[in-house]
């Protein structure tokens, strides 16, 4: 095993792999947006950059960003662990910390660690000046996008620093060429560098995963509720084809909707303002509950149906008075009393117990798109035998990030063997790895697909599930993501030929 040397970095303590050095030879003289698969070193790169950094100009800081507490405190751990540095030297600041103490530690520390809400608050504030930092590390670069903090930062950052350097990674920045580009533009990085498990400097530091295609068959009554609410949802497209809008029923997209329903929004006639909106939001609704009952199950639907007749607004209140809403709401009930579930329910009981048979210290990740799906799998697995699931949610559906590090570190201890989770499980927490991880519904991101295979297959052999229901959406979703990761790999290697210019540059030629 050959391990990293440098006066910086503590003796034995960081593997080198041929494809990090080429990486980081790329990093070292040029800003780099770099792709590489979750569990294959991305904070190494980042590591040894930022020694290498610190070693050119003595005077500098390294700043490194990540979207969550969680996440940013794993990087100054890692950080911490390998560099030969005093402990003052890291420091981690995030909204918790007091904003003159935060203001002390980016005079006083070498290594800052940050959340960019924090470090964007702080640079409009003035607690903050970039000029003397000569790396910034933005990690999740896929975030930056729109009106997140990242793109401010990296701006302020060119503008002012004395000796720019920019590392972007990401196990995935998105499907095609323009979204690649946006986030480059975004941070100011003009170089991509991309492995993926398929490259011969990385293939031999992987486990291969076995990948399922589960299929289940809905029952007829599933069906039967489905075409209600196609009926009620297919009506509210009519209506809004008198208001203007043409597209193909059958081709819309909640995306569609959902931009249309802005532009109601701000029209000028009051009758398309109000009348319009009411009809988009009543066929989002019934869009809603179709999925429900096509990927989620009876319990799911029938729960969301409740919601809607609580509910005091006038596209509800019109929606659940429709006659075909009725109808699915009366067999939904229905099926509720039976005790009725999705087929993929049994499906992943089975699958769950005969992990536990095969290896009863088996740890499994089950992934589900909604938080009550994921409250439902738990109560259905803490019956299976050698079974002790728990749930794993984000801070916006009310685990705050102390309880959320406590889950991880009974999981890691062995009072949980399934971690049942949200998409806060995809990325951004140091999960430990997971023999199995099972989708409880494909998804249609391929950012998404990718970060939650990531959770298996880093240093033994995983198995990943993918439960899709024939005949409805997931069916879709499950070759959209597999098409958009395709076409995200070959416009990738793409963009890295294009980048290379001249012949690629090793370690070596830095020393």
């Amino acid at each position: 095993m050959n391990f990293v040397k440098h006066p910086l970095i503590r003796k034995n303590s960081l593997e080198s792999r041929l494809y990090q050095e080429a990486i980081l030879g790329r990093a070292v003289g040029n800003d780099l947006l770099c792709v590489l698969p979750t569990g294959l070193g991305k904070t190494p790169i980042a590591i040894v950059l930022a020694v290498f950094r610190i070693e050119k100009h003595p005077d500098s800081k390294v700043l490194i960003l990540a979207p969550t507490k969680p996440l940013i405190e794993q990087h100054l751990n890692s950080f911490r662990e390998v560099i030969n540095l005093p402990e003052k030297e890291f420091v981690l600041l995030t909204g918790m910390v007091k904003p003159e103490e935060r203001e002390e530690s980016y005079r006083h520390s070498k290594f800052i660690f940050a959340t960019p809400q924090t470090v964007e608050n702080d640079l409009k504030n003035g607690r903050l000046e970039l000029s003397d930092f000569s790396l910034v590390v933005f990690d999740e670069a896929h975030h930056s996008i729109g009106d997140y903090a990242y793109p401010y930062i990296a701006k302020v950052y060119i503008e002012n620093a004395k000796n720019p350097r920019i590392l972007g990674l990401t196990a995935s920045p998105g499907g095609t060429k323009e979204k690649v580009k946006e986030i480059m533009n975004n941070l100011g990085i003009e170089k991509v560098d991309i492995r993926t498990e398929e490259d011969f400097d990385v293939e031999p530091w992987v486990k291969k995963k076995q990948v399922e295609w589960v299929h289940v068959e809905l029952p007829q009554t599933f069906f039967n509720i489905r075409e209600s609410l196609r009926k009620a949802y297919e009506y509210r497209l009519r209506g809004l084809r008198k208001l203007g809008f043409s597209k193909p029923i059958r081709l819309v997209t909640k995306r569609e909707l959902l931009e249309l329903q802005k532009k109601f929004a701000s029209s000028d006639s009051n009758y398309t303002k109000f009348w319009g909106v009411s009809l988009v939001s009543q066929a989002i609704k019934a869009e809603h509950a179709i999925s429900l009952i096509e990927t989620q199950g009876i319990n799911s639907l029938e729960t969301y149906f409740k919601k809607l007749r609580s509910e005091k607004a006038k596209s509800s209140k019109s929606l659940v008075k429709d006659r075909n809403v009725k109808k699915a709401m009366y067999l939904t009930g229905e099926l509720s009393e039976e005790g009725s579930e999705h087929p993929k329910m049994a499906k992943l009981r089975e699958t769950v117990s005969k992990q536990f048979e095969k290896d009863p210290d088996s740890k499994i990740i089950v992934f589900a798109n909604y938080r009550n799906m994921v409250r439902e799998i738990v109560k259905v697995l803490s019956e299976v035998r050698n079974s002790k699931p728990v749930e794993f949610m984000g801070q916006r559906e009310g685990l705050t990030q102390k309880e959320q590090k406590k889950r991880i570190e009974e999981f890691r201890e062995g009072k949980h063997n399934i971690l049942v989770t949200t998409s806060v499980g995809e990325e951004g927490i140091d999960i430990p790895e997971m023999e199995l991880a099972v989708f409880y519904e494909p998804v249609p991101s391929e950012i998404r697909s990718i970060q939650r295979r990531g959770r298996v297959g880093r240093t033994k052999l995983g198995k990943i599930m993918i439960l899709i229901a024939r005949k409805t959406r997931d069916e879709a979703y499950y070759w959209m993501a597999h098409r958009k990761e395709k076409v995200m790999k070959k416009t990738l290697y793409e963009m890295r030929g294009e980048s290379l210019g001249k012949k690629q540059k090793s370690l070596s030629d830095f020393d």
